[in-house]
């Protein structure tokens, strides 16, 4: 019998379930990129996530998120926008509430940021999870429920926390290092979808032999 990839452009992957929402075809924003089959899961509103999850989105910076990434309900990302003045006595952005208080609106733009947050492929975001500006987060990363990530984290790394720190890695160095190379995430979905069983529980060694040749 055929195997018969799953669809990356339907907006609900589960008919029956609106809760969970594929981010791919969802996101329109410019500065949002997103990878094919990372999801969302909210049973509030998940087509909401470009205004309720990414927030103080105004740019330049992106957000960069890569495939197969999971998030949990919840997951919030704060981007540079909502950065306030930290060299003067006061944090107050005195210009944005109008009248002569706008004359000094140079006092708040171009404030130095972190960069594009950067988010890897198969990253698994739990419950609640918030994540400050400019942080990248490797491939195959968990974030723990509830954890502020304020840093780094590195490929196949477990952090949690608030702040966010590395409980520990997945995988030794070596062994990220062959993950990076096999790079599953990048098989075509037609060979992926002859080894899926393997991609979630075999050993690295079965997944090197499963690895698209040429």
């Amino acid at each position: 019998m055929q195997r018969v990839p799953a669809d990356p452009t339907v907006l609900h992957p589960f008919p029956d379930q609106p809760r969970v929402v594929l981010l791919k075809p969802l996101v329109k924003s410019p500065l949002i990129e997103v990878g094919e089959y990372s999801y969302y899961d909210d049973p509030d509103d998940a087509t909401a996530f470009e205004t309720r999850n990414v927030l103080y989105h105004g740019g330049p910076e992106k957000l960069r998120i890569g495939k197969f990434c999971a998030f949990g309900t919840g997951v919030r990302f704060i981007m540079n926008g909502a950065n306030h003045r930290m060299d003067g006595p006061s944090t107050f952005p005195f210009p944005i509430m109008g009248g002569s208080w706008s004359e000094h609106f140079d006092l708040i733009s171009g404030l130095p940021g972190r960069g594009d947050t950067v988010v890897g492929n198969d990253v698994w975001f739990g419950y609640g999870v918030m994540v400050m500006p400019g942080v990248r987060i490797g491939h195959g990363a968990v974030i723990a429920s509830g954890s502020v990530v304020v840093d780094d984290v590195p490929d196949y790394g477990v952090a949690g926390g608030n702040p966010a720190k590395l409980i520990r890695t997945r995988y030794s160095e070596d062994e990220v290092a062959r993950l990076r190379a096999v790079a599953w995430w990048d098989w075509p979905a037609e060979h992926l979808t002859e080894h899926v069983r393997t991609v979630m529980s075999g050993t690295i060694d079965d997944l090197e032999k499963a690895a698209p040749r040429g």
